[in-house]
C-alpha cells in the first residue's frame, strides 16, 4: 500500500496538499466522515461522494469486536464492505484506551478490554493492532498508542508518551514483517498539554520513521488555548513532506485554528451526532430544528446550501420529522452537516491557494466560537 503527499500551495503555515493512495487521492486540508463500524450513520456512500468526501475513517477496535477482521477480509475487505472506492483510514483502538478506561487494563505488552458488545475479554497489542488493520484492508493505519486523560498527572503523561514510543517501534516492526500489502502507518504524537513532551514525542517518532503523523490526545477536556499550544508543539518537529492528521478535533473554529498551524486532515463525529439530535450547522450558525419557532417556517434550513435537505425541505417540515420520530429527519440533517463540514474545508483550500486564509479564518472564528465543545467529537 503506497502513500504519497505533496504540498502544492501555502499561506503562512496553512497548506494545500495532495494525498495519494492505491485507492485514489484526496486534496487537503480535508475532513474525514467517520464510519466507526464500517458505515457513516444514515448516509449512503454515493451521497458522501456527491457532497465531496474523499477519505473515510473506520475504527479497527470496533470492527475487530464485530464482525471481526477475518469476516471483513473474506467479504472482500473494508472497501467492499463500506462500498467505498476511495482511501480509508482506520483508528487502532488507542482512543478506546482512553474512552473505555473503566473496562480495560494496560500493561507493557498491550491492553486487555472488557468487550462493550458481550463482556468478553479482548486483548490488543501493537502487533495485533497492525495485523487487524492489514486484514481489514485499510489504506492508512494508526499505531496503537496510550492517550492520557486531560488533566492527568505529569508522571502519568510522561509514562504514556514513553509507552506510546515503545509501542510505535513495535508497530513499525510488525508492519515490516507483515505479508503483502501492508497499510501506510501513522505515528501518533502524545504528551498532553506539556509542550516539551509533545516536541520530544514528535522528534522521536520522526526518528523511528513513519509514512505520516497524527496528533492525538487532544479534545479530552483541556482548555482551548492549551490545545492550540499542544498542536503547535506537535507540528514543529514533523517533516514538511508528510501528512499531518489531528485526531478527533472538529468544530469549524477548531479546523481553521489547526490549519493555521499546519494540520492537513481531520475527523469528527459531530456532523452525524449533532444531526441525529436535531442540530444543524448553517452559514448563520447552529440551528436547533426542534424549536417551536420553526413549526411553520417555510424557509430553507440554510439558503446558502444547495443540498437536498435545504433544497427540498422547509424548516417546518424538518421539525415535523423530528417530532414525529421519523428516521428521515436525522438522515437529512446528518447529510446537511457533512456537506457543511466538507464545504468548509473546500473553502479553506481555496482561501489558502488565494493567500487569503487569514481573513477566511477570522470570519469562521467569529461565527463559530460558540459551537458545541470538541469533546463530543470521538466515539
Amino acid at each position: 500500500m503506497t502513500l504519497t503527499f505533496d504540498v502544492v500551495a501555502r499561506d503562512g503555515n496553512a497548506r494545500v496538499g495532495r494525498l495519494r493512495t492505491d485507492h485514489g487521492e484526496s486534496p487537503t486540508p480535508q475532513f474525514m466522515p467517520v464510519g466507526t463500524r464500517a458505515t457513516v450513520k444514515g448516509v449512503l456512500p454515493r451521497d458522501l461522494r456527491e457532497m465531496g468526501a474523499t477519505v473515510l475513517l473506520a475504527n479497527a477496535f470496533h470492527l475487530h469486536l464485530r464482525p471481526g477482521e477475518q469476516t471483513i477480509e473474506r467479504l472482500g475487505g473494508l472497501h467492499r464492505v463500506m462500498a467505498w472506492p476511495g482511501p480509508i483510514l482506520t483508528d487502532s483502538g488507542g482512543y478506546q484506551v482512553f474512552s473505555l478506561a473503566e473496562s480495560r487494563t494496560v500493561d507493557e505488552q498491550g491492553v486487555t478490554f472488557r468487550s462493550p458488545v458481550d463482556g468478553a475479554s479482548v486483548r490488543i497489542t501493537p502487533e495485533s493492532a497492525v495485523e487487524i488493520q492489514r486484514r481489514l484492508g485499510a489504506d492508512l493505519a494508526m499505531v496503537l498508542d496510550v492517550c492520557p486523560a486531560g488533566g492527568a498527572p505529569a508522571a502519568e503523561v510522561e509514562g504514556a508518551v514513553a509507552r506510546t514510543l515503545r509501542w510505535a517501534v513495535r508497530c513499525r516492526d510488525a508492519r515490516a514483517r507483515g505479508p503483502g500489502g501492508p497499510p501506510a502507518l501513522l505515528g501518533i504524537v502524545q504528551g498532553g498539554v506539556r509542550d516539551e513532551l509533545r516536541e520530544r514525542c514528535a522528534r522521536d517518532l520522526v526518528a523511528i520513521g513513519f509514512d505520516a503523523y497524527a496528533i492525538g490526545g487532544l479534545s479530552v477536556g483541556e482548555p482551548k488555548d492549551a490545545m492550540l499550544r499542544a498542536i503547535e508543539a506537535s507540528v514543529a518537529p514533523l517533516p514538511q513532506d508528510r501528512l499531518r492528521y489531528l485526531m478527533g478535533v472538529g468544530t469549524p473554529a477548531d479546523f481553521v485554528d489547526a490549519i493555521e498551524r499546519g494540520v492537513d486532515l481531520f475527523d469528527c463525529v459531530a456532523p452525524t451526532r449533532e444531526g441525529r439530535n436535531g442540530r444543524a450547522y448553517t452559514s448563520a450558525g447552529l440551528v436547533h430544528v426542534r424549536n417551536a419557532a420553526l413549526a411553520e417556517d417555510s424557509s430553507p434550513l440554510d439558503p446558502e446550501c444547495d443540498g437536498v435537505c435545504c433544497r427540498d425541505y422547509p424548516r417546518g417540515a424538518l421539525r415535523h420529522l423530528f417530532h414525529a420520530g421519523e428516521m428521515l429527519g436525522p438522515i437529512l440533517l446528518s447529510m446537511h452537516n457533512l456537506r457543511f463540514f466538507l464545504g468548509l474545508l473546500t473553502r479553506a483550500r481555496t482561501a489558502i491557494a488565494a493567500r487569503a486564509f487569514g481573513a477566511f479564518a477570522a470570519e469562521v472564528r467569529e461565527r463559530w466560537r460558540a459551537a458545541p465543545p470538541a469533546e463530543a467529537c470521538r466515539e
